[in-house]
Parts: structure tokens; sequence; C-alpha cells
């Protein structure tokens, strides 16, 4: 049985948030923490905050600016987070709504329906609840059938998700799955931290994937073959969850966001992440050459390069490894879907192309698919 991508959708939130305004705000802060903890800092009990810069960030990643799903609070220096309005039990939920946002243009290029889907996945870094899942919130909506849930699998959950997806319709539990990535990211960015303050943006992508048979799509791309790996690593982790509540203290200090050893990871997952593919493509008896194209996770431009030159033994070009990190930043699973989603109807009938995501676990995840 042949299983393809059918269908893909993006969702721009309607703010953005520039560099030169996150850098402002920061420093903003930075002095003002700075001179409330002066003497403390003097005494080398309390360390002072270092300023960033525009140039600073660029460099370090290659962002130059990111969407927001609210962007009022995250530049306040009484505030520094989004303030994003409480909803009712009865009310759809904020991570629901950006889902549908996704959903409901990839359903359209994929020539369907929410009846026609038997399966949702909702699968992103974070889910703004525990119970009941997003994914049967989604399916409501759209009147979709079957059954749904939630997947978490930080940056790697869009392809971790689509691999379930294929399993799913092999084994005959579903027919048309609908993957939807809602990365609500910003309420776990620390603002207050100079290293990690502009790392990520807020977005909502989705795919439909279905029989080959069932298809009518104008674009659409045949899986050839995933693989996934996950290897145990603490140098990302998000600690904020329940269970905070019965620990004690803060629970929402700094330690419960989104923190990194930045250093550690670009070592460490470079090299996993092209062993990973150069082994994919082996597996399909494909050689590296022959992909077309590389959607790869959007976390670090730095990052990126150094994969592509591994794999390809030279730079890539935009055209075979399109980056979109500059205006959407890091989006956790959804950059390589952004990446795919702005970058594969020219492919022709007959290419490759290579969808990867990497990220905290540490977990790889891809795709090897071929348009039809």
């Amino acid at each position: 049985m042949n299983v393809v991508i059918s269908g893909v959708g993006l969702w721009d939130p309607p703010h953005v948030v520039t560099n030169e305004e996150l850098v402002a705000s920061y420093n903003a802060y930075a002095n003002a923490f700075n001179a409330r903890h002066d003497s403390e800092i003097a005494a080398g009990t309390v360390v002072a905050k270092p300023h960033s810069s525009v140039e600073f960030i660029e460099k370090a990643s290659g962002i130059k600016a990111r969407y927001a799903y609210v962007k009022d609070g995250i530049l306040d220096i009484d505030c520094m987070h989004p303030r994003i309005p409480a909803r009712r039990d009865d009310e759809l939920s904020h991570q629901g709504e950006i889902a549908l946002a996704a959903a409901r243009p990839a359903l359209a290029a994929a020539n369907k329906t929410g009846s026609d889907v038997n399966l949702v996945i909702v699968s992103s870094a974070h889910t703004e609840r525990a119970y009941p899942a997003i994914a049967i919130e989604v399916q409501q909506a759209l009147g979709a059938s079957g059954f749904g849930f939630d997947m978490l699998v930080a940056c790697s959950s869009a392809t971790f998700a689509m691999q379930r997806a294929y399993d799913a319709i092999v084994a005959g539990s579903a027919n048309c799955v609908l993957v939807i990535n809602p990365e609500l990211t910003s309420p776990q960015v620390n603002y207050t931290d100079r290293d990690s303050h502009f790392i990520f943006g807020d977005v909502s992508t989705a795919t439909v994937i279905e029989r080959e048979e069932t298809c009518t799509a104008k674009h659409s791309y045949r899986i050839i073959g995933m693989k996934a790996v996950t290897q145990f690593s603490n140098n990302i982790r998000s600690n904020f969850g329940y269970v905070a509540r019965a620990e004690g203290g803060d629970p929402f200090s700094e330690e419960r966001l989104f923190h990194q050893n930045g250093r550690s990871v670009f070592k460490e997952v470079c090299p996993m992440a092209a062993a990973h593919l150069e082994a994919q493509t082996k597996a399909c008896d494909i050689e590296v050459a022959d992909v077309r194209r590389w959607w790869l996770h959007q976390a670090n431009i730095n990052m990126n390069q150094l994969i592509v030159r591994r794999l390809l033994g030279r730079d890539a070009s935009q055209d075979e490894a399109p980056t979109v990190l500059d205006t959407y930043a890091n989006t956790a699973s959804a950059g390589s879907i952004i990446a795919f989603a702005k970058h594969h109807e020219d492919l022709v009938a007959g290419d490759y192309g290579v969808i990867c995501s990497f990220g905290a676990g540490y977990s790889i995840g891809s795709l090897l698919i071929q348009k039809r």
C-alpha cells in the first residue's frame, strides 16, 4: 500500500516581533534588574544581566524576526511574557484555534473535508492542557470521525506524528489522517535570558496523509521511507508541568522554562543528524546527491549549514535547503513543515525530498518522499 502526503497548511500569527524590539526590551529589563540588585551584584551574590544585540542574535542563529500569537506583554519589562487571555472550558482553546487555522488550508489543498478524516493527531512541543486532548477538540470542530490524540516529542513532534499517521493507514486503523502542529511556544520562552529570549516563534502547520488511491490533490508526495531515533539528553529541557505545584517553589521560575546547553547541542546533534540522513537515504537505495530538496528543522542557520555540508560535501543553495527561520525563528516541530509548505510546488514528478526534524530528547525524525 502506498501512502501519500496530499495537503499542507500553514497559519501565521497576526503579530511580528523583530530582533530590534526584543533587544530594546531585554536591555531595558537588564538595566532595571542590574540597578535593582546593584549591591548584590557588587557582593557577588547575584550575577548581572548582560546586554543583548541584534548582531549577536543574527550571528548566533540567523533569526531576524518571529511571529507571536499574542504580542502584548512580551516587550513590557514589568511582564516579559505574552498576556494571553484565559478562556472558559466551553470556549475553543487557544491551540485548538490555531490548529484549525492550519488544518483547514491543509484539507483544502488535499481536496478533503473534515468528514473525510478519521484520525487527528495534534503534535507539538507543548500543549496548553493535559486533557481532554486538543486533537479531540479539533476533531469535533471539523466534524471528523474516528479518533484523535496528542503527541509531545519536542521539536520532532511533527515528523514523528507523520510516521504514526503512515503506520495507522498501513495497519488499517485509519484511511485519512490530519496531523497538526499548533506551536504556541512563546509562553515557554524566558524573555529575561539573553541566550534564549530570541529563539522561538509561534506558528501552526498541518499535513494530510492518506492512501494513494484516494488522493486527488494537485500536489502530492509518496512516502518512500521513514526513520526515527531517540537518545536521552538533558541539554534541552522544559520543566514546567503539573507536578511543579506539588514540588513547592515557584512553578513559573526560570528553571521551569525552556533552557539549553547550546554548545553541546550543536556539537552532538549535527553529526547525529547527518549520519541519520545518510543512513535513511542509503536504506531507501537513494543517493544523497539525488535528493532534490532538504526541508530541514529550522532551529539554527549554523546547524543547518553544517549538516548539509556534511551530507553534500559543499554548501547548499536556498533552493536545495530552504531556510525560513530568519522570519519565523525556531518554531519547534513546525519548522521543517513551514519550509515544506512554502517550497514544494515547484518540484516535478519523480523528484525526491526529505523532511527532517531534530531536537530535545535527543530526537530525530525524517521522511523521504517523492513527488507524484
